[in-house]
């Protein structure tokens, strides 16, 4: 138009795909650090893993070590037995709850029995890829960590494969239900992420851990009376699973299945290797354990969790009732409530196992990235993750390596609190 102001013409179809590739070619250096571009680097980790869970399955010898045992128990079942106290494996008592039972009758009859290992592997390859994406769609909707740490989370870490594909446990099952709890409640689909969270309680206890979390979280968004519901769909579905069970010997599945004084072997500890077996076995010291976990659990919901000049007792009341109105809780917060207090059950625990290091490996660099303390640099952080899965790998544990293992849980709970509020 002459003489007239000229219109600016809105970028085409082209130039709206080729500035963000533009741009991105132009960062290439930054990609790594910056959580914007979690989704790419995790994309082609994800698609990385497919290749290395493969060549694990087919390179790696399989080492049996419960597969047989949990084929046994659930044969039992299959048979007609339905007391508890009656079902065992090659390595003992059945002593997961009845989740764990349905879980694994499934896969009994999928794998021809049991009998098929290599096809039970590559169903475990599948668990370990779906959780993958699972945790790595709670880092995005965090954009707490540099994506450079992912390579840590999957493809640096023998321990967790072992786990998965060359071992067999139940651990991957219940965790990969429990992340996908976590995701749904990112959502606010709380209901949907209960029921859930309590069949991944069903396939193994230690899920219990995140509990407190949880409760915390359902006070906050519900207060006391609307989060009843949620906390009652959880017990049913525990009784509604549990029920056949129950029936026949109901003391028996309890007293097995949600056995909180179960002993354990100090041969097989990861973390109290330090110590000497007469005390590691105290009952004594076992209540010691848990009075510091309750304790560090209280200091946490009250000190860190909690808003500043809020009551407990306002906590209990619904959000739109309270004098200070609360304020939605943001998907970093509910996710290091969720993952703290894991955690915290994890550092106080009577003994780790080898196969429950897949209880927290996933969460380590959320809390790593969320502590407060300025001095704890990338290189820091990176080191510790070192330590852990140097400590992990350690086999037989040693006493330096369960020792370095408690130095850095010790450094993660500090710097969770004095993280910043």
């Amino acid at each position: 138009m002459a003489g007239g102001v000229r219109k600016k013409s809105s970028p085409g179809p082209r130039s709206r795909v080729w500035a963000p590739l533009r741009t991105l070619w132009q960062e290439k250096h930054l990609i790594v650090f910056k959580a914007e571009h979690t989704i790419l680097v995790a994309s082609v980790l994800w698609f990385l893993e497919i290749g290395i869970n493969i060549w694990v399955i087919q390179k790696v010898a399989y080492t049996e070590i419960d597969w047989k045992a949990y084929m046994d128990e659930v044969e039992g079942v299959i048979n007609g037995t339905y007391d508890y106290t009656q079902l065992k494996g090659g390595t003992g008592p059945l002593v997961y709850p009845a989740g764990f039972v349905y879980t694994f009758t499934a896969l009994y009859y999928i794998t021809n029995h049991g009998v098929n290992i290599r096809l039970a592997q590559y169903l475990f390859a599948l668990f370990y890829l779906l959780t993958l994406l699972l945790v790595f769609r709670i880092y995005h909707r965090t954009q707490k960590v540099p994506p450079y740490v992912f390579f840590f989370v999957c493809c640096a870490s023998y321990r967790i494969h072992s786990i998965f594909v060359l071992r067999l446990f139940n651990d991957p099952v219940a965790m990969m239900m429990l992340f996908g709890a976590v995701n749904l409640f990112l959502d606010g689909r709380w209901t949907l992420g209960c029921g859930l969270y309590s069949l991944a309680v069903s396939v193994k206890m230690n899920v219990l851990l995140f509990a407190p979390g949880l409760l915390f979280l359902l006070l906050s968004e519900f207060g006391l009376m609307r989060a009843i519901p949620k906390l009652s769909l959880c017990a049913a579905i525990q009784i509604l699973l549990g029920l056949p069970f129950l029936m026949e010997n109901p003391i028996g599945y309890m007293t097995r299945a949600f056995d909180l004084g179960r002993q354990f072997m100090f041969k097989w500890t990861v973390n109290w290797r330090f110590l000497p077996e007469w005390l590691f076995l105290s009952r004594y010291f076992h209540l010691v354990l848990l009075a510091a976990h309750l304790l560090a659990l209280l200091l946490f919901a009250l000190r860190r969790w909690k808003r500043p000049g809020e009551s407990v007792m306002e906590l209990l009341k619904e959000p739109g009732k309270r004098v200070n109105p609360a304020q939605k809780l943001t998907s970093d917060q509910m996710v290091l409530i969720l993952f703290t207090s894991n955690f915290i059950g994890i550092c106080f625990s009577r003994s780790l196992h080898y196969q429950f290091y897949v209880w927290y490996f996933h969460t380590l660099p959320f809390l790593l990235w969320s502590g407060g303390v300025k001095k704890l640099a990338h290189l820091l952080r990176v080191l510790i993750l070192g330590l852990v899965e140097l400590s992990w790998n350690t086999y037989p544990s040693t006493t330096h390596s369960s020792a370095a293992l408690h130095v850095c849980h010790l450094i993660m709970l500090l710097s969770l609190w004095f993280a910043p509020g």
